[in-house]
This record gives C-alpha cells, sequence and structure tokens, in this order.
C-alpha cells in the first residue's frame, strides 16, 4: 500500500503557490514539494491542516493506492 495524494491539483484549483501553502499550515515549501511528490508521507495532523486549508475532505486529497501500482486514480 502506498499513500496517494492530489495535493498539487487541490493547491493549483486554488491558485495557491506551494509558498503560500506552507505558510498557510506552517511548514516549509520543501514540505510542500515532498508530499506532493510523494517523497514524503504527511502526519494525520499535517494531512488535516492541508486539507483544511483548501477547503476540501481529507480523502479527496489523500487515500491509500491498495494495487501497489503507485498510480494516481
Amino acid at each position: 500500500m502506498c499513500l496517494q495524494n492530489r495535493l498539487r491539483e487541490s493547491r493549483l484549483e486554488k491558485s495557491l503557490t506551494q509558498e503560500s501553502l506552507a505558510t498557510a499550515v506552517g511548514v516549509t515549501r520543501q514540505t510542500i514539494i515532498a508530499v506532493e511528490k510523494l517523497k514524503f508521507v504527511p502526519s494525520v495532523k499535517l494531512a488535516l491542516e492541508l486539507a483544511e486549508a483548501l477547503g476540501k475532505p481529507v480523502g479527496e486529497i489523500f487515500w491509500l493506492d491498495r494495487t501497489g501500482a503507485g498510480g494516481k486514480s
């Protein structure tokens, strides 16, 4: 299983930069980059804060890929 996300797409829908989203949730731009590139798995707290900042349910941004393929659904 692998955690997948639509963070980048959700961020762009709101016309937010990586920097502005990072500032809104109290992390660095590098953290946002790492999450978007699937290099870093956010804590539950950070995932919830990101979802709140983007105005979406956490399940619309993050999900488990049970196929192991690693592709976005």
